[in-house]
């Protein structure tokens, strides 16, 4: 597989992710931080983070798909991806173990991913 079909792949687990966040999330919200995603409050943060994962998988596929400008977008999604890897271990003891466990591998998987398509799309 090249590496602009994986980019694509990329983009749109994110678009996919990313509206099941925004779109429902108390249901999927709790998959990741248990069942603190049922507060309002939390849903607030969730759909935002949901969005944020909606537009940049748009772009990024938008990008991919006319063959430049993706590199900004796989950079983006890789720092949210850190940034996602980041706040699940800051919080680690006040979230679901298997949670922590998913979200680590997904998060640190998909930044590195990012990372190096950067590099071939480039």
């Amino acid at each position: 597989m090249d590496a602009r079909t994986l980019a694509r792949l990329q983009a749109l687990g994110r678009v996919v992710i990313g509206a099941g966040f925004a779109l429902a999330p108390a249901r999927t919200g709790g998959a990741w931080i248990g069942s603190a995603a049922r507060r309002p409050g939390a849903q607030v943060t969730i759909s935002a983070f949901g969005a944020r994962d909606l537009a940049i998988g748009l772009g990024a596929a938008y990008a991919v798909g006319q063959g430049h400008g993706a590199v900004p977008w796989l950079r983006a999604g890789a720092l949210a991806d850190a940034a996602d890897l980041a706040a699940t271990l800051r919080a680690r003891e006040h979230l679901p173990r298997l949670a922590v466990v998913a979200v680590s591998t997904l998060a640190t998987g998909s930044a590195l991913l990012g990372l190096w398509l950067s590099r071939e799309l480039d």
